[in-house]
Order: C-alpha cells, then sequence, then structure tokens
C-alpha cells in the first residue's frame, strides 16, 4: 500500500466513524457525547476556515467570532421580529405579499409587562386562536445570516486592504469589540445580555432514515452541523488546489512579489476574506439555533483566542488538521472538567483546564510550529519521495 494514500483513507474512516458514531454509542452520557461533538464540529468549522485566512493567505485576524456573531444575531432577529399572517394585525408594522402579510413586531426590549407586550401578541388576544400566524423558516434565517456575513466581509475586507499584519489583527480585534458592545448596548433590539431566543433548528422535528425525531433530539443538529463542516471542507480543498490557493500562498509569501507578478492582490485578499467570513458566519447561524440562544458574551475575545489555539495546535497551515484539533481540543477540553485527588489535595479542573491548554499551546508553539497533526499528514504524503529520489540516484550511479 502507498503511504501517500494513507491520509485519504484514514479521512474517509473517520468520516464513516463520525458518521455511524450516533447509532451505535449508547451510554448513558449519549446527549452529553453528542453536545461536545456538535460543539466541536462548530469551532472545526471555525478553525479551519480560519487557517485558510491566516495560515494560507497570511490574513491574521481577530474578527472570526464577530462574524460568526453576525450570522447567529441575523437569524436570530430574523426569526424573533418577522412573521407571517394570512390577515392583517392593524398594530404592528405589516407588508402584504401575496396572500400574506409579513409581520414586523416593534422592538420592546427585555420588559414582561403586559402593558407593553408586542403587536403580535396583542392581536393574538384579538384573534382568540381564529388566525394561525406562521413563523419565518429557520433555513432562510440560516441563509440570510449567511449572507450577511459574506456582506461585512466584503466591507471590513475593502477597509483593511492597505492594512498589514499587527494593523490588521488590531483592526479586526476592534470591529469585534464594536459589535459587541453594539449588541449589549441595543437593549431595545437585542435584549442586550439577556439574549435572544431562537426556535429550534428542526422546530417541528424530522424523519430520518425511517424514523420520526422530535425537535429535542441531537442527531439532527448533529449530522446537520457535521454536513456543513464537510460541505466547508470540500470548499476549503477545491480552493487550495485550485489557482486561487497558489494565488493567496503567493500573497503570504510575499504580496509585493506576487503583485509584480501579476496576481491581483486586491481581489483575491477581499475574496477569501469574504469567503472565511461567510463560513463563520454559516456556523454562528446554525449553532444559534442548536442553543436556542445568542448573547453578547458569545463574542468575547477568549472564544476567538480559542479558535485560533485550536487552529494553531492541530496545523495552522492546514485546514484539515486544524479542524481535527478543534474537534480534539473540544473534547479534552469537556474531559478536563472532571476533579481529581491528589492525597487530601482535591485539584479543580473547571479552573486549571484552561491553564493545561494554554501549556500546551506554548509546547506546541515552541516544539511543532506547524501543529501537532500536520508533521503526521506529511510524513506519509512524502513518505514516498525518499524512495523515489534514492531509486533514481541508485539507476543514475549504476554502470
Amino acid at each position: 500500500m502507498n503511504k501517500k494514500n494513507i491520509p485519504q483513507m484514514a479521512g474517509a474512516a473517520l468520516i464513516a466513524a463520525f458518521a455511524i458514531f450516533p447509532f451505535v454509542y449508547s451510554a448513558n452520557d449519549y446527549p452529553y457525547i453528542m453536545h461536545i461533538l456538535i460543539t466541536g464540529f462548530f469551532y472545526a468549522i471555525l478553525a479551519s476556515s480560519w487557517s485558510m485566512l491566516a495560515g494560507y493567505a497570511g490574513q491574521f485576524s481577530f474578527g472570526h467570532m464577530g462574524f460568526m456573531g453576525i450570522g447567529a444575531y441575523t437569524t436570530a432577529l430574523f426569526s424573533h421580529y418577522l412573521y407571517l399572517t394570512p390577515v392583517p394585525t392593524n398594530l404592528c408594522t405589516e407588508f402584504p405579499i401575496g396572500d400574506m402579510y409579513l409581520i414586523i413586531l416593534d422592538p420592546i426590549g427585555i420588559t414582561s409587562s403586559t402593558l407593553t407586550q408586542d403587536c403580535l401578541r396583542q392581536a393574538l388576544d384579538i384573534w382568540d386562536g381564529s388566525v394561525q400566524v406562521t413563523p419565518m423558516p429557520v433555513w432562510l434565517g440560516i441563509a440570510l445570516g449567511t449572507m450577511m456575513g459574506g456582506i461585512f466581509g466584503l466591507l471590513i475586507g475593502l477597509l483593511v486592504l492597505p492594512l498589514r499584519a499587527a494593523y490588521l489583527a488590531l483592526f479586526t480585534l476592534g470591529f469585534s469589540e464594536i459589535l459587541r458592545a453594539t449588541v449589549s448596548a441595543e437593549i431595545a433590539v437585542t435584549r442586550g445580555q439577556a439574549g435572544i431566543e431562537l426556535p429550534y433548528l428542526f422546530d417541528n422535528g424530522i424523519t430520518l432514515f425511517g424514523h420520526q425525531f422530535d425537535k429535542t433530539d441531537k442527531l439532527p443538529p448533529y449530522f446537520a452541523m457535521f454536513f456543513l463542516l464537510l460541505a466547508c471542507l470540500g470548499i476549503l480543498t477545491w480552493l487550495a488546489k485550485s489557482k486561487f490557493g497558489l494565488f493567496v500562498r503567493a500573497l503570504r509569501e510575499d504580496e509585493d512579489a506576487a503583485a509584480a507578478l501579476g496576481v491581483n492582490t486586491v481581489r483575491y485578499k477581499v475574496l477569501v476574506f469574504v469567503i472565511t467570513s461567510m463560513m463563520a458566519a454559516a456556523a454562528g447561524a446554525m449553532m444559534a439555533h442548536y442553543i436556542r440562544i445568542i448573547s453578547p458574551n458569545n463574542l468575547i475575545i477568549l472564544q476567538m483566542s480559542l479558535v485560533v489555539a485550536m487552529a494553531v495546535i492541530g496545523g495552522v497551515e492546514h485546514f484539515v488538521a486544524a479542524a481535527l484539533g478543534a474537534i480534539l481540543l473540544e473534547y479534552m477540553l469537556e474531559y478536563l472538567r472532571n476533579s481529581f485527588e491528589i492525597g487530601p489535595i482535591v485539584v479543580d479542573m473547571t479552573t486549571w483546564r484552561l491553564v493545561v491548554f494554554g501549556i500546551l499551546l506554548m509546547l506546541t508553539l515552541r516544539f511543532s510550529p506547524k501543529g501537532l497533526l500536520v508533521p503526521m499528514i506529511d510524513y506519509f504524503k512524502r513518505g514516498h519521495v525518499r524512495k523515489e529520489t534514492m531509486a533514481k540516484r541508485n539507476a543514475e550511479n549504476t554502470p
């Protein structure tokens, strides 16, 4: 068996393992393990797309969690404020769309007083069950969140084009903090720190493999997030092997030399920024519907640091390694929540687990800058090179 094919075979086996895992695992902690894996897939999308941006294109950005928040808040606001009804309420802001009316609720913040309840609730009280109200489709909200992430990625990308290195990182860090502060301050619309509740990812349940799953089951969101991860990795792989990947790597190595050779640096820097921003937004929108609440706490810099660390430990210049590193590290962080005893001393790992994570990051940067997984992948991919080179030399030296 050719060593060069081992990574592809291992990848196919890993995909198959993740696909059949929910059907074969039956321990009592099934919901907890499924939650860890769904969260791991979420971080894998963020880490792999960030590795394309930073590892391939050399654009070190701290705005990835900001774009995730844009996707999450777009679908949250969409599902929270927009509804369809067959008759007008005459109380809300509404627009006729064919035979239906698009109802836009008034922002009332976090108040729960019946005197200030939203206009749709008042209309429902008047209708007394005689009118059916239709919420907006969840998947349309996710699509809008993904598009909004791309729009903001385009705007931010155009703004940061003249900036490089630390200036780009500081600009995107400022963007994320401004976004978080804005969301926190606009309590009337975003509900501030209280957060916005979202409908379930599959609010009406779904039938898979001949079995009916209700909205609280873990299996449908597991496969939804898993397939989104595979789609993102497929797109990134296609881009990396195309002319696009060659050009963005040229930008990373020497932008001035790439421009001198005819590479449109502006176009490709914006494109890679927009594509990775849309992936982060899509992951954020889907995850928001899974956890069913989004708040400014999801946008803190610690979350961005976690994504960067996952990509670096897995392999920042290899997005598949970054994705695997994110899944493994998410499981490790959850496993380290378990405290243990050393004689009479109880070590609370809920506090120390991030210390262990930080030590692992420092050791990786010091002894394996390419990440922990990339050297193993390169070994098998290049394992045949030595034999071929030696064979050619022996043939040349043979009389």
